[in-house]
């Protein structure tokens, strides 16, 4: 962490709502404890020292959790805490008391969610990292953890910025901050329905990639916004390794084969941003074919998972 940085964040810690406990006295040892014992080398504070990060660590309690996948956790939490808020597409640091590492993840809901509802969503895979495993063995209901807002890969519109259109390339688990875009770029063609004003939001096509239709995350949330939105949003699902029959609901959507470089290039123009989410190679691959077709690079946004 960038020693400014860190002192900011601790020493502004807000009181959490009353039923929301730990106090902000636990808060701030938790983030102390959870900093200062993190060294592992591919550790996520460490990966992320010298990015943006919100000054406000707030409380939350888990008030929902579900399987997404096979080895895939929804996790929905509940934060009071008025003065927390995310841009679509950011990442918190996740605090967990008694465990010494902290958690990244991006955030899959939308920012009216939290605005109407006070909730955030997470989907997190397993694997032996000790946040991921507490989440997937030990987290239950009403648990309380500890969140902050940080990452600059993100989509936030104001109402009188010029209209984008949005191309999202997920690989895997790289979804989850673009579900976020996604759904927030159907809240603005909701707004722009209900009152004529607000951002006039372009169209948006999703690319995802999964070795097959099961490790496909979200699937009924993306078709539902396909169907809620069919001349606006759009999406082209890849499975690479699939080897059992795809459903007929699915079917429409589904290629068999990776993502390629035409089906990215096909849908170039200078009114149009890319965000690129997913494993290193797959979001160095797609980035680098977009510079060389002459794409922008402010209009080309990635963030990378590890």
């Amino acid at each position: 962490m960038i020693p400014g940085l860190l002192r900011s964040s601790v020493g502004t810690i807000r009181s959490p709502a009353a039923s929301l406990r730990p106090t902000a006295g636990a808060l701030r040892h938790l983030t102390l404890t959870s900093i200062m014992k993190s060294k592992r080398k591919t550790d996520h504070l460490e990966r992320t020292a010298n990015v943006v990060r919100r000054e406000v660590v707030s409380a939350a309690k888990v008030c929902g959790a579900a399987a997404e996948s096979p080895l895939v956790k929804r996790l929905r939490l509940l934060v009071a805490d008025k003065d927390f808020s995310f841009k679509a597409g950011q990442w918190i640091d996740f605090f967990i008391p008694g465990v010494s590492v902290v958690g990244g993840f991006s955030i899959c809901s939308s920012p009216r969610l939290l605005e109407q509802e006070r909730m955030i969503e997470l989907a997190v895979k397993y694997t032996n990292h000790p946040p991921a495993l507490w989440i997937h063995n030990q987290c239950t209901l009403d648990a309380e953890v500890a969140v902050r807002v940080g990452g600059e890969f993100f989509f936030d519109p104001q109402p009188a910025d010029a209209t984008r259109n949005l191309v999202l390339i997920a690989g895997g688990v790289g979804i989850n901050p673009l579900l976020s875009i996604l759904r927030h770029a159907a809240d603005l063609h909701r707004e722009r329905a209900d009152k004529g004003s607000g951002y006039e939001m372009g169209t948006v096509k999703l690319f995802y990639s999964a070795q097959n239709t099961s490790e496909l995350l979200f699937k009924k949330n993306i078709l539902d916004l396909v169907n809620e939105f069919p001349e606006k949003i759009a999406c082209s699902l890849h499975v690479t390794k699939q080897t059992t029959r795809i459903s007929a609901e699915l079917k429409p959507y589904i290629t068999e084969g990776r993502i390629t470089e035409k089906d990215i290039r096909d849908h170039i123009s200078k009114e149009t941003l890319f965000y690129i989410c997913g494993p290193p190679p797959m979001t160095d691959f797609f980035s680098k074919q977009l510079e060389n077709s002459h794409v922008p690079k402010e209009h080309i946004c990635f963030e990378k998972w590890w």
